[in-house]
């Protein structure tokens, strides 16, 4: 039996939510952050994604291992 590997993404919040429209905040907190310099490992998928492409100039992504 072979494990299928699934893809992750470590997200690092790096801008300040303090001037950003009220959905890009939502957005932050959907992807586990909150504020400068927390980071959260998330699954890669569509939905992931799309949160990610909102606030992409307040954070920092890069794939994870394992």
């Amino acid at each position: 039996m072979t494990k299928k590997k699934t893809n992750s993404l470590c997200v690092v919040q790096t801008g300040s939510s303090a001037r950003c429209e009220k959905t890009q905040v939502l957005s932050l907190k959907a992807l586990g952050l909150g504020r400068i310099g927390k980071k959260a490992v998330v699954k890669d998928d569509g939905c992931i994604r799309g949160l990610i492409r909102k606030v992409s100039h307040l954070i920092k992504v890069e794939e994870c291992n394992g």
